[in-house]
């Protein structure tokens, strides 16, 4: 039973903004972290080679086909799965979530149904949860439950189910629907199938009241919303964080080693996720993410390039060895090294995240003082840092360089605190943060230029390209009618297209020449065509993106440009964003699109 279908990462998101877990097309639920979205993966099937441990499936005999896709705006998948002799059974896989007692609940649980839909159909039913990544766990069974024990804390299973079926994998016939609790070890108040169909119900209702609440484009509605409730499951909403990625240690290419964990939150994702939210009008979820942003930043001399979804988390890098690998591509890592590196750009990252706060008027609680004062503070670092050597956007392990991107940023965060100075009326403050933004702009924009190249490179004084100089105008510091940002997105256009496709650069890093594409480049390419007035050519590049995505509408990090293949983290909150800002600015507007005859 391979996690791959037809070439591509074929994996549907399910979760509640506490657990997140992935289910493939045939209903297997893959990966799951416990108690957290960076706990340790009670369902780790996804990196363990071709060991058939930690998952969750129902095998029905005789299958011949089978169909997996999410319930109209909701996260809730739905599996059907038929055989030969005209036997079906479906499966909807759900975390619950819904307002309850005033606040939202969202436990640490999975819920499973599974019901006849045609026939007689024969099922088996297995649970083999594991801990310690990769080691199976014991069954223990109850009364009306079976406990896994071992790891830091034991995985209870409610179930109406025969629970010597579930423990020895026994095949029955299924003549009436089972549902199937897994979670947190705590007795449940009533029947699982009672408490399952109302937690479905709810946990419906709650999705579809969200998705009303937000604004979208008139055009690619349903690739708006799906990436909008896949941003928010990547939202821990106890603290307001977003992760990257809900998973680890998916290669960006194979064999390539280059196998990361993204189960934490890196503050260079936080404009672009912000711009997201306040576009998709959701501000609840922009304020915490805001808060949580103002927490790490004031609570650090040194800000980190990442934080986990508890910022004082230890992130340390290592390798564990009882999971072969997604693919067998190992190793798998936890942690991540990033963490002990200098990336300058987190400066700037900060300033654009909080300065929402001050701006936005639908906020409840405007910024103070102390906020202005502690985003003063991050831009003077940032003044400091500008031409200092560090990592990089892209996080090299193996070299410092000026790079472009980090200085730019830097300027990002002295000009706008001198703007937002400005706003409040501190004109004096204004004027110096503004003549400072000056002065690093005229720089940036001298020693980043290629004369060689005719292009804005990666780093200074150095030829090499990279794809985040397209950023330049989205920030400010260059106007899209400029003659050297204009020559530097044909050239980059050019040089770092593989097959339709962009890389993030194309020189050699610490782990040889990159293989694929990595995927939010791309819409950072054709916001910049889009700028340069290729509208038409950007929409068509959009285009391409969609069809790129997997059978449940997301997106990972990577695209291997020969094969279409997806690599890297899934789903990818850079990718998904990606995907909503584009498609906010190259939509037509509602009441052109209410007007147009063709639709």
């Amino acid at each position: 039973m391979t996690e791959l279908h037809d070439g591509a990462l074929e994996l549907g998101l399910i979760g509640n903004c506490r657990v997140a877990a992935l289910v493939n097309p045939l209903g297997r639920l893959v990966w799951w972290c416990y108690p957290n979205f960076d706990g340790d993966p009670a369902f780790s099937r996804l990196l363990a080679g071709d060991e058939e441990k930690g998952f969750a499936d129902v095998l029905l005999d005789g299958l011949a086909s089978h169909t997996s896709e999410y319930q109209r705006n909701t996260a809730i998948i739905t599996t059907i799965l038929r055989n030969g002799d005209g036997a079906a059974v479906r499966i909807t896989d759900f975390a619950p979530r819904f307002l309850q007692y005033g606040r939202m609940f969202r436990p640490a649980q999975l819920c499973r149904l599974i019901e006849p839909l045609e026939g007689l159909p024969k099922v088996t039913l297995r649970v083999r949860p594991t801990h310690g990544y990769g080691k199976p766990r014991r069954a223990v069974a109850g009364s009306s439950h079976i406990r896994y024990l071992d790891g830091d804390e034991p995985i209870r299973l409610t179930t109406d189910a025969p629970l010597s079926y579930v423990l020895n994998e026994t095949r029955f016939a299924l003549r009436h629907p089972v549902s199937m609790m897994i979670g947190m070890d705590e007795p449940l108040d009533n029947a699982p199938g009672e408490v399952v169909r109302e937690f479905l119900k709810r946990t419906q209702g709650h999705w579809h009241d969200w998705v009303r609440g937000l604004a979208i484009s008139f055009e690619w509605q349903q690739v708006v919303i799906r990436s909008a409730i896949t941003l928010k499951l990547c939202n821990f909403e106890e603290t307001g964080a977003i992760i990257a990625a809900a998973t680890t240690s998916i290669p960006e290419a194979p064999g390539s080693q280059r196998n990361w964990d993204y189960r934490y939150c890196w503050l260079r994702d936080a404009y672009f996720v912000i711009l997201a939210l306040n576009r998709l009008g959701a501000t609840r979820t922009m304020e915490g993410y805001i808060d949580f942003i103002t927490t790490v930043a004031s609570g650090d001399a040194a800000l980190k390039p990442l934080y986990g979804i508890i910022p004082d988390i230890d992130l340390g890098e290592r390798v564990e060895p009882d999971l072969a690998g997604f693919l067998h591509h190992a190793p798998v890592r936890v942690g991540n090294q990033a963490v002990e590196q200098n990336q300058h750009d987190v400066f700037g990252s900060v300033v654009l995240a909080v300065l929402q706060s001050f701006v936005d008027d639908r906020l409840p609680t405007p910024s103070s003082d102390g906020m202005l004062q502690l985003l003063e503070s991050l831009a003077a670092k940032a003044a400091h840092a500008a031409f200092e050597p560090d990592a990089g956007i892209w996080e090299y392990r193996g070299r410092q360089r000026i790079h472009t991107h980090s200085a730019l940023l830097c300027w990002v965060a002295c000009d706008r605190v001198g703007r937002l100075c400005g706003r409040l009326g501190r004109t004096s403050a204004a004027r110096d943060w503004m003549t400072r933004a000056a002065g690093l702009r005229e720089r940036i924009l001298r020693e980043a230029w290629s004369e060689r190249k005719q292009c804005f490179t990666g780093s200074f004084g150095i030829d090499d390209l990279d794809a985040s100089v397209l950023l330049m105008n989205e920030l400010g510091i260059i106007d899209a009618d400029d003659p050297r940002f204009i020559a530097t997105v044909e050239c980059i256009g050019r040089e770092l297209n593989v097959n339709g496709h962009l890389l993030r650069y194309a020189a050699p890093d610490d782990f040889g020449v990159p293989e694929t594409a990595f995927l939010v480049v791309k819409f950072w390419y054709l916001d910049a065509l889009a700028a340069i007035g290729r509208r038409d050519e950007a929409r068509t590049l959009f285009e391409d993106l969609i069809a790129a995505r997997n059978r449940y509408g997301l997106l990972s990090e990577d695209l291997h440009p020969h094969t279409g293949e997806l690599w890297g983290n899934i789903p990818q909150t850079y990718s998904m964003a990606g995907l909503i800002n584009s498609a906010m600015r190259l939509s037509i507007g509602w009441e052109e699109g209410l007007c147009r005859a063709s639709w």
